[in-house]
């Protein structure tokens, strides 16, 4: 017999159904993949073990059930046990600036809680976020939430973020709307990866304006953004934010009716101590960002 199979199985004799097993079943996997394998495991068996409408045991569903249940309902309690003898871990991920901007405060907030812990940080986008919890890789995701994330996923939104466009400070730009006006934009546009949600929105915007233009320099920070700025490489596109200053030799110009970034965090299923710990500093940092 399959380990998995078996495993799927106790899922669906615990909450009386495939579709509700889905829901519980710790990690990522669709009520067809669930159907399909469980069916092999009562091909490998050769009897049924169970009625699907309604949900009914069978005599032999019953019994497996009653043999592997023991096992597969103390798999977390034995896990606390195992990791409660070692240093806790945190498996984290966000976007590449975050990991380089905020990601090492967040964690000496931590580390006030658990002063040993062994870390884990993935880069990745909302998109990667959800895949790495689904597989159980991460623990929590801090993620500019583009789109709905996946079922399943518990999503706390935390702050938002005005998209603005950065100038020189005696650039003669006072109202993004006049570039707009223009038949084409002749400064180049600096900003982060196409792929990134401030400038998914703000093309999309554009593009409902009417209007065409494209980054001419792409780089991974804000930091970059404004030293390009400040040197004279074109206009820069961030999403700024609230309390954080940008360099004193630029400005900000708004986008007036441009939505925000909105920036949350993504978790699957119970959270560890640590992780919780984590949760509630992530919180703690971003309200100190709010206006």
């Amino acid at each position: 017999m399959n380990i998995h199979h078996l495993e799927l199985f106790y899922y669906v004799a615990k909450h009386n159904g495939i579709a509700a097993a889905v829901r519980h079943i710790p990690y990522g996997i669709q009520q067809p993949a669930v159907s399909g394998q469980i069916a092999r495991l009562e091909e490998s068996l050769g009897v049924k073990l169970f009625q699907r409408r309604p949900f009914a045991l069978s005599s032999a569903g019953a019994e497996l059930f009653a043999f592997i249940e023991p096992f597969f309902a103390n798999m977390d309690a034995a896990e606390k046990k195992i990791r409660g003898s070692s240093a806790p871990q945190l498996r984290l991920a966000a976007p590449t600036a975050a990991l380089e901007d905020y990601v090492p405060a967040l964690l000496r907030r931590v580390r006030e809680h658990f002063p040993a812990f062994r870390l884990s940080l993935h880069e990745a986008t909302q998109a990667d976020a959800e895949k790495l919890l689904e597989a159980q890789e991460i623990d929590l995701a801090v993620a500019c939430l583009e789109k709905k994330p996946r079922p399943g996923l518990h999503v706390k939104p935390l702050l938002e973020l005005p998209l603005v466009l950065l100038v020189p400070k005696k650039h003669p730009l006072t109202d993004a709307k006049t570039l707009w006006q223009r038949d084409s934009i002749d400064e180049t546009l600096i900003c982060f990866p196409p792929t990134e949600p401030g400038c998914v929105q703000f093309q999309r915007e554009l593009a409902q304006r009417g209007v065409e233009w494209f980054a001419g320099i792409e780089v991974n920070s804000v930091a970059l953004v404004e030293c390009y700025v400040a040197n004279g490489f074109g206009i820069g596109l961030v999403a700024t934010v609230p309390g954080v200053p940008v360099s004193k030799t630029l400005r900000q110009v708004p986008l007036e009716g441009f939505p925000p970034v909105t920036v949350g965090v993504m978790w699957r299923g119970e959270l560890s101590p640590i992780a919780q710990c984590c949760l509630a500093e992530i919180g703690s940092v971003l309200s100190e960002f709010r206006p």
